[in-house]
């Protein structure tokens, strides 16, 4: 019985593979006559499959570090190219292992995951069927937009099941350890931001603001914006204590603390600090003893002192006191009026935040689609800078019900994790750092755009892949999720 399954098995990927090439032959030659550039990156694109499929794991190890790396190129629409191209590396690879009969591996959050996904593919359903409140002289433009994000999506759920697919292949703190490398490249450039002046950089290393900040004021390393490097480097603040806490040479780990606290300051993103601040308390309060409460006071203290010690971080602070939130002779209708004039992103938030509101009462069961927000008020082309109220106009009622409980499914997850953990593990410990840092990344969604920072949830995801692993402890894993 299983020579016959065997048998049908590899009958079946020798006409797959007889298939591919026969596809890949008529496709060469169409190329090789319309476009010989073409063909040229279809030939690369075969040399990356084969490479991919027989050095598996150092192929993975290479994607992943890569991706720090591309948002610079977007432009050139890179990151889309690499995402979709990790998308078929992963579909094809599901494909092979289940004709060669090899395991694919998943857990039940991934499919608790792709369910998520899925379910946002029915605001990509109801856009063209009328269904949603959107002016239909948007639709078109909507609905690309739409997709784009779903695929966005998509990928995050294949990097999480390509990531499965490296379990006891390779030790998890080994490829935890491998993903500081994808630092080097964003430091690198943003050290360079740095210590040159703007004048003397390419254009596309420069961040502009158009005029709201001194163009090069703010540095971004590779990621495109300053707040989503800000965002970027608080993941890897958040591993690097976790790589202190294990107590093995702790000097080195030390020293990338302090550089990533120099270039989370220097990226001049206030929300960040909040951020911040969130993830030492959730980090320290459940093993909090003298030497973590220092440490957590001192690393806070010092990247408060650095941002406060320059003009424009005073002046970003200041600007606090000029809204709703602090200053009780502003109400809310001031602060939309003074958002026009005053240069004070938290007035214009307000104001965002209040049409936005105003647009989904227009629309209050399913909103008006993935992705639709900079068409839904009077700032177009700008997001929500808050991603539960974007949550609640693109997806109305039910699209906020599903993200709220997709990010509560996250916490149930690590603390399931961390239950079947042994005390004062490994696995244990890199559960709490990950509650630390999306507690963090919670308190940033309130201001910020955190949901667009796809480099940033690339590696989340990966990350949790991992921290769901068996790590070769004692009790036994435990929960649905």
């Amino acid at each position: 019985m299983l020579n016959n399954q065997s048998a049908n098995r590899s009958v079946a990927l020798a006409i797959l593979l007889w298939l591919v090439g026969v596809g890949a032959a008529m496709v060469a030659g169409f190329l090789a006559v319309t476009s010989p550039k073409l063909l040229g990156l279809a030939i690369v694109a075969i040399g990356i499959v084969y490479y991919f499929f027989s050095k598996f794991e150092q192929a993975v190890l290479g994607l992943l570090i890569l991706r720090s790396s591309l948002d610079v190129f977007s432009a050139q629409q890179i990151p889309a190219a690499f995402a979709i191209g990790l998308d078929a590396l992963t579909v094809l690879y599901v494909i092979v292992s289940l004709l060669t009969g090899r395991i694919v591996r998943t857990d039940g959050f991934w499919w608790f995951f792709a369910s998520w996904v899925a379910l946002q593919g029915l605001w990509l359903i109801l856009l063209p069927l009328g269904g949603l409140a959107l002016e239909p002289s948007l639709t078109s433009n909507a609905l690309l937009v739409g997709m784009r994000e779903w695929v966005r999506l998509f990928s995050w759920l294949m990097a999480y099941l390509l990531v499965m697919q490296l379990q006891e292949r390779i030790p998890p703190e080994k490829v935890i350890a491998t993903l500081f490398f994808s630092l080097v490249i964003p430091l690198t450039i943003a050290l360079i931001q740095v210590l040159i002046p703007p004048s003397l950089l390419p254009p596309f290393l420069v961040f502009d603001t158009h005029g709201q900040f001194e163009v090069g004021s703010r540095i971004n390393g590779t990621l495109g914006h300053p707040a989503t490097f800000a965002s970027f480097l608080l993941l890897f603040i958040g591993l690097t204590c976790w790589q202190i806490g294990r107590k093995y040479q702790r000097l080195p780990w030390i020293l990338l603390l302090a550089t990533l606290a120099f270039f989370i300051v220097s990226t001049k993103a206030l929300t960040i600090l909040f951020m911040l601040l969130v993830f030492l308390l959730v980090l320290i309060i459940p093993k909090l003893n003298l030497l973590n409460l220092l440490t957590g006071i001192l690393l806070f203290v010092v990247i408060i002192s650095l941002f406060t010690s320059t003009e424009f971080g005073q002046e970003r602070l200041n600007s606090i006191l000029a809204t709703p939130l602090l200053n009780p002779d502003i109400d809310i209708s001031r602060a939309i009026l003074l958002s026009n004039s005053d240069g004070n992103s938290f007035n214009w938030r307000i104001a965002q935040w209040t049409f936005l509101l105003q647009a989904w009462q227009n629309s209050p069961i399913f909103g008006y689609g993935l992705g639709t927000t900079p068409y839904l008020t009077i700032f177009t082309g700008y997001y929500a800078h808050n991603d539960y109220i974007r949550a609640l106009a693109e997806g109305g009622i039910v699209g906020l019900a599903a993200f709220i409980v997709f990010l509560g499914a996250q916490f149930i997850r690590l603390v399931q994790l961390m239950r079947s953990s042994p005390p004062k593990s490994s696995r244990r410990d890199i559960c709490l750092t990950l509650m630390a840092i999306l507690s963090g990344l919670l308190v940033g969604m309130c201001t910020d755009n955190i949901l667009t920072h796809t480099t940033l949830f690339f590696y989340w995801w990966l990350l949790l892949a991992v921290a769901g692993w068996n790590w070769n402890e004692r009790q036994p894993e435990e929960g649905l999720l």
